[in-house]
C-alpha cells in the first residue's frame, strides 16, 4: 500500500507541472501579431471612433478601451455601423461584442475583410 501511494504522489505533481506549463500559452504573441491590422485601417478605425465620440483623434490609440474613451454601448453600436459603412463590410453582433479596444476593432474589419462574401463575424 506505501508503494501505491508513493508512487501516485509523483505522478500528481508531474501532471500538476505539465498542466501548469501547458497553462502558459507560448504562441499567444506570436497568434496577436498574425492578426495585427494593416497601419491605414488602424488609422481610419481611429478617425472614426474620434469622430463619433466627439474627441480629438490623438487620445484615440490602438491599445485605448472604449470605456476609457467614454462610450457607452450606444455609442459602441453607432461606431461599428460607421465602421461597416466605411470598410462596406457587415461585422455583426457577435462580431461587435468580442471588441475591447480601438485595435480590437481594426483587426476584426481586417478579419471580415478577408473572410468570404458569404460570411459574416
Amino acid at each position: 500500500m506505501k508503494g501505491g501511494g508513493l508512487r501516485l504522489v509523483p505522478r500528481i505533481s508531474t501532471i500538476r507541472a505539465t498542466r501548469r506549463l501547458s497553462m502558459t500559452p507560448s504562441y499567444s504573441k506570436s497568434t496577436i501579431s498574425c492578426s495585427a491590422a494593416q497601419p491605414e485601417t488602424v488609422k481610419t478605425v481611429q478617425s472614426i471612433i474620434a469622430k463619433q465620440l466627439s474627441i480629438d483623434e490623438s487620445t484615440v490609440a490602438p491599445e485605448t478601451k472604449f470605456a476609457d474613451l467614454g462610450a457607452d454601448s450606444l455609442d459602441i453600436v453607432e461606431i461599428m455601423m460607421a465602421l461597416e459603412e466605411k470598410f462596406a463590410v457587415s461585422i455583426g453582433e457577435a462580431g461587435a461584442e468580442n471588441i475591447a479596444t480601438v485595435k480590437d476593432a481594426a483587426d476584426l474589419i481586417e478579419k471580415v475583410k478577408a473572410a468570404p462574401a458569404s460570411t459574416s463575424v
